[in-house]
């Protein structure tokens, strides 16, 4: 159980915001050291992908594009710091490869996440629109020379009470042209 002071460090998912940039720290500079302990031609910045995973779980989506680009900045500037190879394109292969690959796990990711949000808004509308609409469903039982309906008591009420206790609709009364004329001919002559 959170408590109630411990709610305003918990995000909608309920993941610690915090320890989601710990373990962005921790791994960016986890795979950072990795890239320099091995040599030049690996492709270990592909691992960079697992901290933009990670960065799906925060509500932010700026977090998410921030990480990306962290990762890409390291990705490109830790080749800078280590000792040049002899097969050169080997090295420019797999960065490239790396960053694609963090890029394309971006925009994948943050497209899903709107595709989500998008989904979940429209549920919730949905869940609204049938809190605002009752319907009645189903056959009545109407009485054909009166117009009472049987409920299902058993009791003959009139329509207008009937709907009216049984959905949102209320009822204001008027005469039509044919009940007018034959009610009071007199007056539509």
């Amino acid at each position: 159980m959170v408590e109630k002071s411990d709610k305003r460090f918990l995000n909608s998912e309920g993941w610690n915001t915090y320890g989601i940039y710990l373990t962005f720290i921790i791994l960016t500079g986890l795979i950072l050291f990795f890239d320099f302990q091995i040599p030049l031609g690996v492709a270990i910045d592909v691992l960079y992908i697992i901290v933009v995973w990670i960065s799906f779980w925060s509500s932010r989506k700026s977090f998410t594009i921030i990480v990306a680009v962290v990762c890409s900045v390291l990705t490109i500037g830790s080749a800078f710091f280590q000792p040049i190879v002899p097969e050169m394109w080997k090295v420019v292969f797999n960065r490239c490869l790396a960053l694609f690959a963090i890029w394309i796990t971006t925009l994948l990711g943050l497209q899903r996440k709107l595709s989500e949000e998008k989904r979940e808004k429209a549920l919730r509308e949905r869940e609204k629109a049938l809190e605002e609409t009752r319907i009645l469903r189903g056959l009545l039982p109407i009485c054909a020379s009166c117009k009472k309906i049987r409920d299902d008591q058993g009791y003959w009420t009139q329509m207008e009470g009937y709907i009216r206790d049984h959905s949102e609709a209320d009822f204001s009364h008027g005469i039509c042209p044919e009940c007018a004329k034959k009610l009071y001919p007199e007056i539509y002559k």
